[in-house]
């Protein structure tokens, strides 16, 4: 079995509810109808019932007792999706069809928001066909360039991405270009200091080393080469980007010219939160929403 298809055959033992944000959208409908065919979870549908209905049955699709549409105006099934989890109606919120911006502007409110005072970032978890393990990526869509202290945020947000994906003291490499320590260079100076605070304990039960460069921090070879000397260095779980311009290329790259499988959520709310394109594959829509509904270790 493909590692990333585990999320799949082993939905969380409680079934998981998650609210859908304007889900008149005939590939969100399918992502549905084939999340219940895997016993994953069970939906409230927000946005207006007729259109919604309409474009169900011009798909061929049919709901069972899992799924409940809940009719509202189009333009209120954001904030009455964000309101179903902050409630505790449901556990998980998920993009429909409509603008992210949108949808985060509900999730930060103040009234009713998913906000916990913590950055949010994206992780994205990779399977690719020709290595050994998975691999988590962080952040490739929230944060444009973070500074030390939402980067320790942003480490913190993906172990426990990785915690639910049954990866308990996950490997962190704070990537840079150079594994060596730079004045000039601060993606350098701020992992070695995420490195330091992870050895103080302020950042918690993974293990955290940089500055390391991307080859060092996947390929045992490359940091035995250099030197390095790491827990981390050539075995790294999680990768963190000093930027979104290189968390973004690599994610781009990870897909089109490695081939990996990719499900990914955004962390640092109330509740996991899904947020998809309509370029993504099917298959992406599907795992990512199998990832956000396994419930995090305690």
């Amino acid at each position: 079995m493909n590692r990333l298809d585990q999320l799949l055959e082993t939905p969380p033992a409680q079934k998981r509810v998650v609210a859908v944000a304007q889900a008149a959208d005939e590939s969100i409908l399918k992502t549905v109808s084939r999340a219940t065919a895997h016993n994953l979870c069970s939906f409230f549908l927000f946005g207006e019932a007729e259109r919604i209905e309409e474009i169900a049955e011009r798909a061929g699709i049919t709901f069972g007792a899992e799924v409940s549409i809940v009719d509202i105006p189009a333009e209120e099934a954001s904030s009455g999706a964000v309101q179903a989890v902050s409630t505790g109606k449901a556990d998980v919120l998920m993009k429909g069809d409509v603008d992210t911006a949108t949808l985060m502007k509900q999730v930060l409110h103040k009234e009713y928001g998913l906000s916990t005072g913590k950055i949010l970032s994206h992780v994205a978890l990779f399977d690719f066909p020709e290595y050994d393990r998975i691999l988590f990526l962080t952040d490739s869509a929230m944060n444009i360039s973070p500074r030390l202290k939402e980067k320790a945020q942003i480490i913190e947000n993906a172990v426990s991405v990785a915690h639910r994906s049954g990866v308990p003291e996950p490997k962190v490499a704070a990537l840079a270009a150079v594994e060596k320590v730079t004045s000039s260079m601060e993606a350098t100076t701020d992992a070695a200091l995420l490195a330091q605070m992870n050895f103080r304990n302020q950042i918690k039960e993974c293990v955290v080393d940089g500055p390391l460069a991307f080859d060092n921090a996947v390929n045992e070879q490359a940091a035995s080469q250099k030197g390095i000397e790491s827990p981390v260095a050539g075995k790294a779980d999680i990768l963190v980007a000093p930027d979104i311009e290189v968390a973004n290329v690599l994610y781009k790259s990870f897909v089109y010219f490695a081939k990996a499988r990719v499900a990914g959520m955004i962390a640092g709310a109330k509740a996991p939160i899904v947020v998809t394109s309509r370029s993504d594959h099917p298959e992406t829509k599907l795992l990512s929403l199998a990832l956000a509904v396994q419930k995090e270790e305690e």
